[in-house]
């Protein structure tokens, strides 16, 4: 059964940058035809998936947030990561990291979920 726990500071000021940790047990990040994702929810908003990795390394992210995301892993943890640059007040939500086989566009249909860990941006 993989698990998934997000790790992270709760409050980032503006401009600075957003910097997330999922730490994986149950199974390994660099196997099993995996997508490691990342999905926010802004307060009173839906989901939006961010980005993910899949196992072999291989990178994808949203359109609209390329230019700031940047998704990463430290193979000998288990970990991957999340950094978001030049946040606003509007990237304040829940940071989610999730898994699954199934390709980025089909998120909602994956099993595994991390809590989720809040972020707040504000000054």
């Amino acid at each position: 059964q993989v698990q998934l726990q997000e790790s992270g500071p709760g409050l980032v000021k503006p401009s600075q940058t957003l910097s997330l940790t999922c730490t994986v047990s149950g199974g390994s990040i660099t196997s099993g035809y995996y997508y490691w994702n990342w999905i926010r929810q802004p307060p009173g908003k839906g989901l939006e998936w961010m980005g993910a990795m899949y196992y072999s390394g291989s990178l994808y992210y949203s359109p609209s947030l390329k230019s700031r995301t940047s998704i990463s892993r430290d193979t000998s943890k288990n970990q991957f990561t999340l950094q978001l640059i030049s946040v606003t007040p509007e990237d304040t939500a829940v940071y989610y990291c999730t898994a699954g086989p199934e390709i980025p566009s089909r998120w909602p249909e994956y099993n595994y979920w991390g809590q989720g860990t809040q972020v707040t941006v504000s000054s």
